[in-house]
């Protein structure tokens, strides 16, 4: 019988911890499947977070480094200046990347660092049990919001792609989501481009792809993605905020 789809040889055998209905484990497929297709397993560094993914160094079968929390751009920076002849992605939450790593990201972003960012925004702190992020909407309840985020006591939420747009210096940065076969089929090009960007040399690079978060949002795997769709979606729109060498073509 013809095998038509099997496992990418960047992941391993080992079984993932990912609470039913989280979509860490489609997002890790795509960067596997990108690695593959590049054909760069044999020269990838990946840098794993504290968070829901801080077993991703299970799960990648390339060499990978675990960061404090927070610090995965410095730490790839610094694998990246040591070897630049290396391909060096993060896989950061957003409580990682977004609150204790905001500015790991935007001095890494500023000084167009030649890495590729993975940023999964669930809108909640899902590994220590379901706190406000900052990355959750506007009235969401959590374990630390329980009426609701009140936006005039704690202040919005943060749009990272917004902010690094913002920014002179990064080579592309884009929005994604998992929640449809159609998106993910966006995130997957999004992602390669991302890793394709630095074998270019051509910078800092970083993919945000929206995710769910069944267990802590209080919500069944279906349900979560229709809010993914309903609610996360049109406060963080999906797109490309930035991508310098196709604005600089035309």
């Amino acid at each position: 019988m013809a095998v038509v789809f099997s496992k990418p040889k960047a992941l391993t055998d080992a079984p993932l911890h990912y609470c039913p209905g989280c979509t860490h484990g489609i997002i890790h497929r795509l960067v596997a499947e990108a690695i593959d297709s590049l054909g760069i397993l044999d020269r990838t560094v990946g840098v794993a977070p504290v968070g829901c993914a801080v077993m991703s160094y299970d799960y990648f079968s390339c060499d990978m480094v675990e960061a404090a929390h927070g610090r995965a751009p410095a730490v790839a920076t610094g694998l990246k200046r040591a070897m630049p002849d290396r391909i060096i992605f993060t896989y950061q939450g957003d409580g990682d990347l977004a609150s204790i790593g905001m500015a790991e990201t935007v001095h890494a972003a500023t000084r167009n660092e030649n890495i590729t960012v993975i940023f999964v925004n669930n809108a909640i702190y899902g590994m220590t049990g379901g706190q406000m992020a900052p990355t959750s909407l506007p009235g969401q309840v959590t374990q630390t919001s329980p009426y609701g985020r009140d936006v005039k006591t704690v202040g919005y939420p943060i749009k990272v792609c917004e902010l690094l747009s913002g920014l002179d210096a990064p080579e592309y940065i884009e929005r994604v989501a998992v929640n449809n076969v159609k998106n993910v089929m966006k995130a997957k090009k999004a992602i390669k481009k991302a890793f394709q960007n630095q074998i270019e040399g051509k910078g800092f690079s970083l993919i945000e792809v929206v995710s769910s978060c069944p267990t802590n949002w209080g919500m069944t795997p279906q349900k979560a993605l229709d809010w993914v769709e309903s609610d996360m979606i049109p406060y963080y729109p999906l797109g490309v905020y930035r991508d310098k060498s196709a604005k600089e073509a035309e």
